[in-house]
Formats: structure tokens, sequence, C-alpha cells
């Protein structure tokens, strides 16, 4: 196999790692909000949260 690229797989692995990271703190509120909120604009409903209690 010819190593035209000096990137290991550990440093392709830390990349990866760190775009998953990042995808993931954009979902911190919970799936579920995500969905009803876009559901409810789709509607064209104001945005309500519910707020746990």
């Amino acid at each position: 196999m010819a190593d035209n690229n000096a990137e290991t797989r550990q440093e392709r692995r830390e990349k990866k790692l760190k775009k998953k990271q990042e995808r993931i703190q954009k979902h911190g509120k919970g799936l579920a909000t995500i969905y009803k909120q876009a559901v409810q604009k789709r509607l064209g409903q104001k945005k309500e949260i519910d707020k746990p209690k």
C-alpha cells in the first residue's frame, strides 16, 4: 500500500471522534424536543418548549 498521506490511523481516528462529538453537542436538548419543534414549525405554530417539572 502506498502511503501518500502522512496521516496516521490514530490521527484519522481522533478527527473522526472530534466530528462525532461536535454533532452530538447539537442535540443536547434531546431529539424528541427537536423533532417536536420541527413539526410545530412546519404547522406554523408558535414554539412551545415543555419545561421539565
